[in-house]
Parts: structure tokens; sequence; C-alpha cells
């Protein structure tokens, strides 16, 4: 990696959110405004990573509605890439809050990247809404929003495009997701269903399928969950198909990971590229670098500079060995890092080399909009 975007739940305070950081970073770096950050700082949710009450649970008044639109406005004023937004982590908000939110987007041309409500009826509000103001969308995740749907759901965002509108989509090469046990898309779901449906959920700390029991129990502890709700042949129509750029949905919170956070664009390379042969290896980087750049760049101009090599680009440069480069990471070690990336250069500096993290190196840089 040589740059990290957090584009889905974002912050609620842009400037802040750059200013934690200006003391040197790794590799590049930016946030969207999210939707569900600035409600849950309207809404006085208790939350910290995810709402958990009024954030979630209560609907917004029309001056609340006005407060979370003008936020939203400040945050894309401050620089951010994007509006994020997850609808099933927000069930409270209403069409008209939603309404507001895409008519921020449309109104300043910014894309705004939502996690739909799972299915194909979530695919049809965010089209219906985009469709309604002219709002460019993103679909995040296009693979576990789509489960069993997913090429139903692909068909939708390639009609939507074919009819002319701004809709892109995103995809991650994992059959399991994971999210926060006490956030809405959990609770909504898994509260009271049997023991059956339970058991799709796995308490990555130990690796044991949940119960009723277990379920209430670290329920009340809080923390990220992995979900097994997907197949892998659902997850490779995703990740094969045209319309999808690669990312990794990354997730990493108290030593607690995913997988994909490690190990996304070499299991592209690896398991994909070199193994199954379904993507040719140029169509694969091309879908994890210039895609995304590509996406970006009408609202962030330094992203023209991102995702290619030629002259006066950006030397964010990852040297890597096709014939071996695969991802080690799994749901019990997600933090394995995978071989056959041999050099990361950012910024025009090593921070892998020969396989090697570099030490006491921080190139990063901010990527952010125009203020």
């Amino acid at each position: 990696m040589t740059t990290s975007l957090e584009l889905e739940l974002g912050t609620s305070d842009v400037d802040a959110w750059y200013r934690e950081r200006s003391a040197g970073e790794r590799i590049n770096y930016g946030v969207s405004i999210g939707h569900i950050k600035v409600r849950m700082l309207v809404m006085h949710d208790s939350g910290t990573f995810m709402p958990v009450s009024d954030g979630a649970y209560r609907a917004a008044s029309p001056a609340q509605i006005g407060e979370i639109a003008r936020l939203i406005e400040l945050g894309l004023s401050q620089g951010a890439i994007c509006i994020g937004a997850g609808f099933p982590y927000t069930p409270a908000a209403t069409r008209e809050e939603l309404s507001a939110v895409f008519r921020v987007a449309a109104n300043t041309k910014t894309p705004i990247h939502v996690h739909i409500t799972p299915g194909s009826a979530g695919l049809k509000e965010a089209l219906s809404l985009t469709g309604e103001t002219n709002a460019p969308l993103q679909v995040v995740h296009i693979n576990s929003s789509s489960l069993a749907e997913t090429p139903l759901m692909l068909k939708m965002i390639s009609d939507a495009r074919a009819q002319g509108r701004d809709v892109t989509t995103e995809a991650y090469p994992y059959a399991a997701g994971m999210t926060e046990i006490q956030s809405a898309t959990i609770q909504d779901v898994y509260r009271g269903a049997s023991d059956e449906r339970l058991a799709e959920l796995e308490w990555p700390r130990t690796g044991e399928r949940l119960n009723r029991e277990s379920f209430e129990r670290y329920g009340r502890m809080g923390g990220p969950i992995v979900v097994h709700t997907n197949t892998e042949h659902m997850v490779a129509a995703a990740i094969n198909s045209p319309l999808t750029i690669i990312a990794s949905d990354a997730y990493w919170q108290n030593g607690t990971g995913h997988p994909r956070t490690t190990g996304t664009f070499s299991k592209v390379l690896g398991r994909y590229v070199r193994e199954a042969h379904s993507l040719p290896l140029m169509e694969a980087i091309r879908k994890m670098t210039l895609m995304p750049a590509q996406r970006l760049e009408a609202r962030v101009p330094a992203m023209r500079k991102k995702g290619r090599l030629s002259v006066g680009a950006d030397a964010d440069i990852t040297i890597f060995d096709a014939a071996s480069v695969v991802d080690r990471s799994t749901y019990r070690e997600p933090s394995l890092p995978p071989v056959g990336i041999q050099h990361v250069i950012v910024n025009g500096v090593s921070v892998v080399a020969n396989a090697r993290a570099v030490e006491g190196v921080a190139p990063g840089k901010a990527v952010r909009a125009p203020r």
C-alpha cells in the first residue's frame, strides 16, 4: 500500500483528522466527511467507533437534518475527499435525511460512498436517491452487500451506467466481513436469531462461532465480529467483474483485525491472477491503482498523479514478484504480512526494502481536496 483512504465511516471533523496525522505517516492518507460520524455527533450518540444509541435508532428532526447537512458541507469545505455513508448503521435515518445528504453530494459534485442496505432492494434505494439528485455514487464492497445477488446487482450498476448515471463500485476478495457486534447492522439482524443463524458470526479473538448465550455476552462487551455470509463463487464474480475497483475495507481495532487489511492486494495477485487465471495481471493492477485514482481525481486533483507510472507522477511504487506474491493472513492471524512484496516506495522514499519494513521514515502526505 502507498495510499490509505478512509472513505466509508469517515470522520465528523476533517481538519482535526488531518491535524492528528500531520507529524508524519508511513504512507499517504485521506478521509471522507462521514454521515455516520456526523449523525453520531448531532444525535449525541453514546458510541465511539460506530453508533449504538440515538445515532442509529432515533429519527432526526428537520432542524437536526439541516445540521447534519451543514456539517457535511463544512467537512467538504475543509478538504474531505468525499462523503461517506452506511445505511445499515443508521437505520433511523429517514428518506428525507438521506435525500438531504445526497443533495449536498450533488450540489458539490462530490461522490458519496455508500455501504448500502444488503440486497437488491438496498441498491435500488441508493440508485433511486442518486437518480433523484444526480449525485455521484460509489457502492462500497459490493461483494458483502450483494451475497447471492451479486450478478444481479452488478447488472443493476451496469444498467445505471448505461443510462448515463455516475455510479461505480468496489469489492474485496474475502467471503467474510467484519464489523462491530454492537452496531445496528448486527444487532438488528441477529438479535433473537436461531443458533444456526448465529453460527455465521465468529468471535475472532477465540475463533468460536456464536450462539445465543455468547452473542449476548460479547454484545455487552463490544468489539469486532467476523460475519461469514458469502461464498467464494460470489466473491469471484465481484472481483473478476470489469466494473469493480479492488478495495480492502481494512479493519483493525485494538489488535483485532480482518485478513483483508494485510492480504487484499496480494490475494488478488496470487489467487486470482496467478492461480485461477481469472484476471489478467495488468487488469488486476488497473483495478487496484488507476481505477480508484480516476474515480477520485475530479474532486481531488492530487489523484491525477497517482495510480500510474509516468513522468511527473508521484513516485508511489510497489515492486512485487508475480511468481510468488500471495497473502498469508487469516481470521485468526490477520496481521501476517504477504510474501512476494519486495519494495514499496512512497513519494520516492523506500518504506519497504528487500521485503522488510524500513523503520524511521514517514514520507506519507495528506491526500485532500482543495479547501
